[in-house]
């Protein structure tokens, strides 16, 4: 069985570092995040993720790495923005390149052929709904 070096999952981005990197990585990270942050239309703007205190500590004095790893990825998470439309999850500078491309579904009855069309047919009843779109 192979056994991997330990990794510690970062606050702010969801990435996992190694037990050294992770202290060179998370300021580094927050900076980045503040200047993309900052980039963003008011409304989209978030506050500032905090680090998450786990205490949690084994019997032999360590941290436990698991519940500090779940509590960094719940941080990471609760970054995401949901879309208004369909409500899938981005990060707040992927939200708007979603957003040209997200549309309302199309309800059911719209989807039906409608009587009484200008031309009588279900191809005029198609180019009219397609037209509401």
């Amino acid at each position: 069985m192979i056994r991997h070096p330990p990794t510690i999952v970062c606050y702010i981005c969801g990435r996992e570092y190694g037990t050294k990197s992770i202290a060179i990585h998370e300021p580094q990270c927050l900076k980045k995040w503040h200047n993309e942050n900052n980039l963003l239309p008011k409304e989209l703007r978030r506050p500032e993720p905090k680090k998450p205190e786990v205490r949690t500590i084994t019997a032999k004095g360590f941290y436990d790495l698991d519940a500090l790893n779940e509590a960094a990825w719940t941080s990471a998470q609760s970054t995401l923005v949901p879309c208004a439309v369909c409500g899938r999850t981005f990060l707040p500078d992927r939200l708007i390149v979603h957003q040209r491309s997200c549309k309302p579904k199309v309800a059911k009855e719209q989807l039906e052929v409608h009587q009484g069309d200008d031309f009588g047919d279900s191809t005029s009843s198609f180019t009219s709904v397609s037209q509401q779109m």
